[in-house]
């Protein structure tokens, strides 16, 4: 979570008027039964069997070969862990911002961010991988050393299609609610090549998150001010699940069933782009 000024593009599928200032995842064939035949025919069938075998076994190698890689990266890490020095902002960029921090913290719950975003990263991995994607996480622990220079780097050398930075937010407001994701703007000299699909991976992920979640849609704001973003060569997108300075949200998200809500609609939202993807 980090502060920003970003402007929102869309929110319930519409343009918003102003951003406000925020904090800062089988089919199966079968052969048919053959009918009982004489000894030459049924030879016949047998090798005809098992050349459609070996058929569907080469395909289904493809298939495999050809699974779709995505990129969570739970935002933060525990505060044991020392990120306190400084690297570039941006390829070239020359600015310098601090490589990562613990996040914020439930008022109401006292959960930690850096929990919070890995635990609904851990349950995202799960789903995605039954639904048969491979998964590549940027931490499973609390005590992952990875600036997000490096989250971001590690993203783009894993093959992946995509990146998912899971985040909470906060607000000195206790009654800001919702969630809403962060892309980068299509001027962003670093990254703005990935703004048309990060914005529709965005639009897709808010989408079946707030519908399963029920969290008020703030739609999709701007921000070209994020390392992890800014270092990205794929589409990618940061999504603030809800506001963990809002009393409602932060006692929801801080419960172990509605996490499952949680995962559930970020899970579909992935799927959902990647199957319009798969058929480009």
């Amino acid at each position: 979570m980090t502060m920003l000024a970003g402007t929102s593009l869309y929110a319930r599928g519409q343009l918003e008027q102003k951003a406000e200032a925020v904090k800062t995842e089988a089919h199966t064939e079968s052969l048919q039964e053959v009918e009982q035949r004489d000894p030459a025919d049924t030879e016949s069938v047998n090798a005809g069997e098992a050349q459609e075998v070996r058929s569907q076994s080469e395909e289904n190698d493809g298939e495999h070969q050809e699974k779709m890689i995505i990129a969570l990266d739970p935002g933060h890490q525990g505060p044991g862990i020392d990120m306190s020095g400084m690297e570039e902002d941006a390829p070239g960029s020359g600015v310098m911002k601090q490589k990562n921090n613990s996040g914020t913290t439930g008022r109401y719950t006292g959960l930690p961010e850096y929990q919070l975003n890995l635990d609904i990263a851990l349950k995202v991995k799960e789903r995605l991988s039954r639904l048969g994607y491979e998964v590549v996480m940027s931490r499973e622990n609390n005590e992952t050393a990875m600036s997000n220079q490096e989250r971001a780097r590690q993203a783009n050398d894993s093959g992946a299609v995509l990146c998912v930075r899971i985040h909470a937010n906060g607000s000195e407001s206790p009654e800001s609610t919702g969630a809403l994701c962060l892309v980068v703007s299509e001027e962003n000299p670093y990254a703005g090549s990935l703004y048309g699909e990060s914005s529709e991976l965005a639009q897709d992920i808010l989408e079946k998150y707030c519908e399963a979640t029920g969290f008020e849609n703030r739609g999709i704001q701007i921000s070209d001010s994020m390392t992890g973003m800014n270092w990205s060569q794929i589409p990618v997108v940061i999504l603030e699940m809800g506001f963990m300075t809002n009393e409602q949200e932060d006692n929801q998200m801080a419960d172990p069933s509605f996490q499952e809500k949680m995962a559930d609609g970020i899970t579909q939202g992935i799927e959902q782009y990647c199957l319009k993807r798969k058929v480009r």
